[in-house]
């Protein structure tokens, strides 16, 4: 290996260390649970960060016959809080890893993989 030239064997251990970090880091986002409401709590969506719908919970006084766009206009919008929390939850958990391999190979001047 010549002076100034990447460790291959270096760069592929922590490419592998990487990977086994993403895939734990995906498994918690199947796993953890985020809420989203509307209504002032009228309607609230539950779903898994990796945006599985769980459980949907509507308070029986937003049940109006006569007025089912409302209803419906909550559950999307508890629908979408959700999907905001859920994206929220994703990027704290994977943002440390999203960096990582374009720092640690930056040096070799791959495309993707840093400057």
């Amino acid at each position: 290996m010549r002076p100034g030239q990447p460790d291959m064997n270096m760069i592929l251990q922590q490419a592998q260390k990487m990977q086994r970090q993403l895939a734990a880091a995906q498994e918690q986002l199947a796993q953890a649970e985020v809420t989203g409401q509307a209504g002032g709590g009228l309607v609230s969506v539950t779903t898994t960060a990796a945006g599985e719908i769980r459980k949907v919970t509507i308070d029986p006084k937003v049940v109006d016959p006569e007025d089912v766009e409302t209803l419906q206009d909550l559950v999307v919008g508890a629908i979408a809080d959700a999907a905001r929390a859920a994206k929220a939850l994703q990027e704290q958990t994977m943002g440390p890893l999203a960096g990582g391999l374009g720092d640690m190979a930056g040096g070799l001047g791959l495309p993707g993989l840093g400057a």
